[in-house]
């Protein structure tokens, strides 16, 4: 059976969410857990819709699994998934939960059959927004942020362009994405947000983002700096990429269970002919 598991975490004291030998994973931390509810050795490994690095948060990832029926019938009782999700919370650490555990369709896919992922990046420019209790998730800026002259910048980076000059390029990997969404507002304790969705993001994307657009909202560089950077298709050291722990992974959006397989084999083809391609 293919399980969709909806979970959120503290990315403060993890190494991201990838396995990595020796060091504290989100992955390996649920597959750990997953391992002793199952009673599976070695565990049943995951696959998540967003690979978020050290020191990043989610509110809204998405993990597939596939556990064999008999193994799984042997940890249910009449409750069904509900006992393990509990059983699951009741195993992992604090700073990881399972806010849902259900069947899915054979054909969901966490990373390819997802339509978009969604992203949160938490400012606070002015010392009424500063809170010590969020300062894990928030990252604390000292000169006042310009919201106009930022969204006027983020308008120009909307659609599908060529990100190199914000992503760190990996060997044989495209930069070209379709960015949906890049907006900043103030919530109602007055932190500056942004908002920020996209088909899929390259490493570094959302955070390099944000460092170019809090140049321009604090004025050291024109409003038209945003449009400069994207055309050089270049990484660019002038970039700042801020720190992850303002980040959070809020949302990812699936098609309807209909559509899911052809979803899935669209996103594949698509990213196989852009990694041969580079384009």
């Amino acid at each position: 059976m293919r399980l969709r598991i909806d979970l959120a975490y503290d990315g403060t004291e993890f190494r991201g969410w990838a396995d990595q030998p020796g060091l504290r994973t989100v992955q390996g931390t649920v597959e750990a857990a997953l391992g002793t509810a199952l009673r599976l050795d070695p565990p049943p490994l995951t696959v998540c819709a967003g690979r978020t690095d050290a020191g990043v948060h989610a509110r809204g990832q998405v993990v597939h699994v596939d556990v064999e029926d008999a193994v799984l019938a042997a940890a249910l009782d009449e409750r069904g998934l509900d006992r393990l999700l509990r059983r699951l919370n009741g195993i992992l650490p604090a700073d990881v939960v399972l806010r849902g555990l259900r069947e899915a369709p054979a054909d969901f896919d966490a990373r390819f059959g997802a339509l978009w992922r969604r992203y949160a990046y938490r400012v606070a420019d002015r010392p009424e927004a500063l809170d010590p209790l969020r300062r894990s998730h928030v990252l604390a800026w000292p000169r006042p942020l310009d919201l106009e002259a930022m969204n006027a910048a983020s308008a120009v980076l909307v659609g599908r362009h060529d990100f190199a000059a914000f992503c760190k390029k990996r060997e044989g990997a495209t930069t070209i994405r379709t960015l949906e969404e890049l907006s900043w507002r103030r919530d109602e304790g007055g932190l500056a947000i942004a908002h920020v969705r996209a088909d899929a993001f390259c490493h570094s994307m959302v955070r390099s983002l944000v460092g170019c657009l809090l140049a321009i909202g604090e004025g050291r560089k024109p409003v038209a700096w945003a449009a400069d950077m994207l055309g050089a298709a270049e990484r660019s050291s002038a970039i700042a990429v801020v720190h992850a722990h303002g980040l959070t992974l809020e949302e990812v959006a699936y098609p309807d269970d209909a559509e899911l397989a052809a979803r899935a084999l669209r996103t594949r083809a698509r990213r196989t002919a852009e990694e041969v391609t580079g384009s």
